[in-house]
């Protein structure tokens, strides 16, 4: 399942569900059913893809362990918790609405199905892999407040609320999801490019192009951090909270630029793995509720 994966995506999804304006208060059960059926969906859609790519990944030193192409299960087996874990999770999404669970499903499939086999052929797979990677954000938002245009305004205590705001936390996910992938496969270049999988946006592998392309989604990323309190789901404190968190992944990247190697790679992709917990949980902890008048 990767779980280390799969949790830090279900974490998002959980708190885009609380960040919610009509959500008071901690569900015990809803966020505990919530965390499960976003494991099972993000499970299987990480099974599916160790299934499909079981040749490559014994090939590469960083996934030549993983249980499929390890043989310690077969590719059927794979397949059948795949089959299982998906229609588990998706069904459990019903609970709260069915947006929310076609939202699941969806994901699942563009993950699977899309991102997986367009790794082999062009490097757009990035570009496709972002958004189930940051869909189970707007899948919190939506099964929170089962709308899911983010033309739609709904009313909490008498007060009106955009549900952009969803969209906007999704957005945050999306962009992060660039300059955190780009090094990765820079620091993995010379596996991946062994097998086939063409993931950094030049074609000659890691450059300065390469480097670029992280600091314009870090720079992206800058204004995109004001929305929450442009929107009202959030206050001031996790606003500059963001925003230096933001600077601070932006230089990262110029410094990636500046350095071209594998240790600046590196950084990057170590900032990027603190950088969602931090902002999302100042998110939450700065979040502004509207008391019943």
């Amino acid at each position: 399942m990767k779980f280390t994966l799969s949790f830090t995506v279900v974490f998002t999804c959980v708190i885009c569900f609380q960040m919610a304006p009509n959500i008071e208060g901690f569900d015990w059960f809803s966020i505990l059913l919530l965390t499960f059926a976003g494991m099972c969906v993000t499970g299987s859609a990480n099974a599916i893809n160790q299934s499909v790519e079981k040749d490559t990944d014994a090939q590469m030193k960083r996934t030549s362990n993983r249980p499929v192409a390890a043989g310690r299960l077969t590719q059927k087996q794979a397949y059948i918790f795949a089959t299982i874990t998906g229609l588990l999770g998706v069904g459990l999404m019903l609970y709260f609405n069915i947006a929310s669970a076609l939202l699941s499903a969806f994901s699942l499939f563009l993950y699977a199905f899309i991102y997986t086999p367009l790794k082999k052929i062009n490097s757009i797979a990035v570009l496709v892999g972002a958004f189930p990677g940051a869909i189970p954000c707007l899948i919190g938002w939506v099964a929170a407040t089962n709308e899911f245009s983010p033309f739609t305004k709904f009313i909490v205590h008498g007060h009106s609320f955009s549900n952009a705001a969803g969209w906007a936390l999704l957005l945050i996910q999306f962009l992060w999801q660039f300059p955190h992938f780009w090094a990765i496969a820079w620091v993995s270049h010379n596996d991946y490019s062994r097998v086939g999988f063409k993931l950094l946006p030049a074609k000659e592998g890691p450059t300065r192009f390469t480097a670029l392309q992280s600091i314009m989604y870090a720079v992206l990323m800058i204004p995109v951090g004001f929305l929450p309190y442009y929107l009202g789901i959030s206050g001031i404190w996790s606003m500059w909270v963001i925003l230096v968190a933001n600077i601070f992944i932006v230089v990262q990247c110029v410094r990636l630029y500046q350095n071209m190697g594998v240790p600046a790679a590196r950084r990057v992709m170590f900032s990027s793995y603190i950088y969602l917990p931090i902002v999302y949980l100042a998110l939450l902890a700065d979040k502004i509720y509207i008391q019943h008048l």
